[in-house]
Formats: structure tokens, C-alpha cells, sequence
């Protein structure tokens, strides 16, 4: 049973999108896949919002998560933090007890 495994997530701007894909996209090892998708982010510290998303209390972001070893989750936030520094790019990262297809 692997034990080191966990889950990156990446919440960022979505103008920082193509940039951050780019990094992934890049890395050796290839990450075994990422799932993305659109949220919206609430609360204090809209510092970069625009009108509506101040009047509104949400700003649009996007999501990212992908399974994958702990080692190579640090690899990657390294390699995010050398070669495409991202204003307001938010992470953690979760323990995976199990994962797998049931295909």
C-alpha cells in the first residue's frame, strides 16, 4: 500500500490559468493527470477584485487538484514558485488513503 500519496489543490486567478498549465505541463516526472475547474472565492482580502466582485463578495478563481506522491506536490509548488509566481495563488495539501479506478 502506498502511504505517501496526498492531493495538491491549487486555487488561483483564472488570467493565471495558461500560465500555471504551462508548469504543469513541463515537469519531469509528467503529473499523471489534474482536474480544473471554476469556483468562486468569499470573504476578506479582495485586494485585485474588480467592481462587481467587490459589490458581488465573490471573486472568480480557478481550482485545481491532482493526486500524487508528497515528494513530487513540493516539486511542483517549487517549480510553480520559480517559473510563473502567481498574485493571490492559494494551496494545500491533503493525505490520500486510497485511490485507484474502479474500471
Amino acid at each position: 500500500m502506498v502511504t505517501d500519496l496526498c492531493r495538491l489543490t491549487l486555487v488561483y486567478p483564472p488570467a493565471a490559468e495558461s500560465a500555471l498549465l504551462g508548469v504543469l505541463m513541463s515537469v519531469e516526472p509528467p503529473l499523471p493527470g489534474f482536474t480544473t475547474w471554476r469556483g468562486a472565492g468569499h470573504g476578506f482580502g479582495f485586494e485585485g477584485a474588480n467592481h462587481a466582485e467587490k459589490v458581488s463578495g465573490q471573486v472568480a478563481r480557478g481550482i485545481l487538484t491532482s493526486i500524487m506522491a508528497r515528494p513530487s506536490a513540493d516539486q511542483l509548488l517549487e517549480a510553480i514558485r520559480e517559473q510563473t509566481p502567481i498574485p493571490h495563488l492559494a494551496y494545500w495539501i491533503e493525505p490520500v488513503l486510497a485511490a485507484g479506478r474502479l474500471t
